[in-house]
């Protein structure tokens, strides 16, 4: 039912999602759009903190560019501008990591059909950008509950775990998941707490986490199926049943 969705609105905008792909591809920005994309490293430039670049390298999160911008900044930056496809299109192409983060600040929904989300994805490599662009824009999409099963059904790590992120941020709105949908993905993630990824098994356990605080239904239900790991040699069981106590003594 899910994959049947995502193959309708795909069917119906595929040939608009092209055009605007061949259009970035061709380097297709207005003139006007090319002088914003130049205003916006500049300040990017103007922005830039060592320090916090090589604290991030230190930790894991390697770019071919990082100026280091603090994320409060970037959203400044964000806000002197409209959303614009073609902009969003050309910042998320270069390599840059604020460039990445603004792009999914001000790339229209109307215009990011599925074929562009798949391509985005691809693209992701860290674990940074895949957090803030399940934030700012992934979770907004009208088809994000079909693409999200629809991520978490891949074998690559950050296209799952962007699966799951979108996931659990539809589960804190509480009205963009059917109850057939989120049952479906608890029984996904439970399995995925299992995988030898790092961040599929912290983004899994994030679901878990949304599902139990979506009602008290649910949290009476993950605490049925947990109940007998408290003493399970598995690990990712163990980190299961001691996120839902964690959950548990906050209530």
């Amino acid at each position: 039912m899910l994959e049947s969705l995502l193959l309708n609105i795909s069917a119906t905008n595929g040939d608009l999602a092209k055009s605007f792909l061949r259009g970035v591809e061709d380097g297709n920005i207005n003139d006007l759009e090319k002088e914003q994309l130049k205003d916006i490293k500049t300040q990017l430039r103007l922005s830039m903190n060592g320090a916090v670049s090589q604290s991030m390298r230190e930790k894991g999160l390697v770019y071919k560019l990082n100026f280091g911008v603090e994320l409060p900044r970037i959203k400044m930056i964000a806000e002197n501008y409209e959303k614009n496809h073609d902009l969003a299109q050309a910042l998320w192409k270069e390599d840059i990591r604020e460039c990445k983060i603004l792009a999914g600040m001000l790339q229209p929904i109307e215009t990011f059909y599925p074929e562009i989300a798949d391509i985005w994805v691809e693209n992701i490599r860290n674990i940074e950008i895949a957090e803030l662009t399940c934030m700012n824009l992934f979770q907004h999409l009208p088809y994000a509950p079909a693409k999200s099963f629809h991520w978490i059904a891949d074998e690559q790590e950050y296209i799952q775990t962007c699966g799951f992120l979108t996931a659990a941020r539809l589960l804190m709105k509480k009205g963009d998941m059917t109850e057939r949908a989120s049952g479906e993905l608890l029984d996904q993630a439970i399995c995925a707490v299992h995988s030898d990824s790092y961040h599929i098994r912290n983004a899994a356990l994030l679901v878990i986490r949304k599902y139990m605080q979506h009602s008290e239904e649910h949290a009476f239900q993950v605490c049925r199926l947990v109940e007998g790991m408290a003493d399970s040699t598995l690990e990712g069981e163990q980190m299961l049943y001691n996120m839902v106590k964690e959950e548990l003594a906050v209530d």
